[in-house]
């Protein structure tokens, strides 16, 4: 069995990498692991460096957009899971072409290749985000797409193209769709390790808004392992929600990071709200829990104790990275 990554260098990525390696999914217990990352801004061959020396692992940087080298790695190969991409919604606001390039492009050129290959299955990563914004209950899998940033747009797009790579051409893809992730080697863009961080190094933490946007909270590792499940026993051409269950407000979100790094609210900044911010993300498992037995096992409690210890043992790690994109600012 030989599984292709890609964006195995990126934060979920890298972690899905990790627990294939070390034994965490039985079904890839001898399954040699290509990862395929053009190692941009938020990709880190740091995050594989557990798994570097493993026999069944190897890396290969390069672009999804790129024909040529897709097809050459996607020789062979069994099984795709497919994680690359550009994610950061404030950057999709400021500069959309390139989430347009990776998301949609990217993604039709690795169908392309699948499908030319014969791989025998297609994961594609997506999230809740092109839903667009909930305000009571939660998204089921066929809930129309309304998403409302660049990023998620072009998500959406992808998901479409997917979709119609099975539709077409019989190509047996399945589309996970999941909620905020959180845990280590999260790149400290994303609101839990920029908050964390920042407040390490005495700084505020920016607060959009009113602070009362809604998110569910998914830890990395609950989130792989529902992915594996819908890659080892999702039907072709459907789509799986992967949750958490855990919503908070942002400020309730911030109030738990203040009080896990022992600071009070003044070091909490109040700024403008992003555009286009949606109010509330909320999607439904029951489908991944009914058809393949997914829970979330990670109690978000723990979960972030354990998230905010890593970015506190981990200095080394994140430091380098703020400095480069720019995120050291007060």
């Amino acid at each position: 069995m030989r599984v292709l990554v890609t964006g195995g260098a990126g934060f979920i990525g890298s972690h899905y990498v990790r627990q294939v390696l070390s034994g965490a999914y039985p079904t890839l217990a001898d399954a040699d692991v290509v990862v395929l990352d053009a190692l941009t801004y938020a990709g880190n061959e740091e995050n594989l460096a557990p798994v570097a020396d493993n026999p069944r692992y190897s890396f290969v940087k390069g672009d999804i957009r790129d024909p040529g080298t897709v097809l050459s790695v996607m020789s062979g190969i069994d099984v795709v899971v497919h994680f690359a991409a550009e994610t950061h919604v404030d950057r999709s606001i400021t500069g959309a072409a390139s989430f347009v390039m990776t998301n949609v492009l990217g993604t039709q050129v690795l169908l392309q290749a699948a499908l030319d290959a014969g791989v025998g299955r297609f994961v594609h990563v997506s999230t809740d985000e092109v839903y667009g914004s909930i305000e009571t209950g939660s998204w089921t899998e066929d809930h129309v797409l309304e998403p409302n940033s660049p990023y998620s747009a072009a998500k959406a797009s992808a998901d479409l193209m997917a979709r119609s790579y099975f539709r077409t051409y019989g190509l047996p893809v399945v589309i996970t769709r999941c909620s905020n992730n959180y845990g280590p080697y999260q790149f400290p863009e994303k609101v839990i390790p920029l908050f964390v961080t920042n407040l390490l190094d005495g700084k505020q933490v920016p607060l959009y808004g009113d602070g009362l946007n809604v998110r569910d909270w998914l830890h990395v590792d609950d989130h792989c392992r529902g992915i594996q499940l819908v890659a080892d026993g999702g039907t072709p051409g459907e789509i799986y929600n992967i949750g958490g269950g855990t919503e908070l407000t942002n400020r309730e979100l911030t109030t738990l990071l203040l009080e896990a790094v022992g600071v009070g609210e003044e070091m909490v900044r109040k700024v403008a709200d992003r555009k286009g911010h949606d109010r509330r993300y909320s999607v439904d498992i029951s489908k991944i829990s009914d058809e393949l037995g997914y829970t979330p096992q990670v109690s978000f409690v723990d979960g972030l104790a354990r998230t905010v210890q890593w970015y506190k043992d981990n200095r080394a790690w994140w430091e380098p990275l703020k400095e480069r994109a720019e995120l050291v600012k007060a």
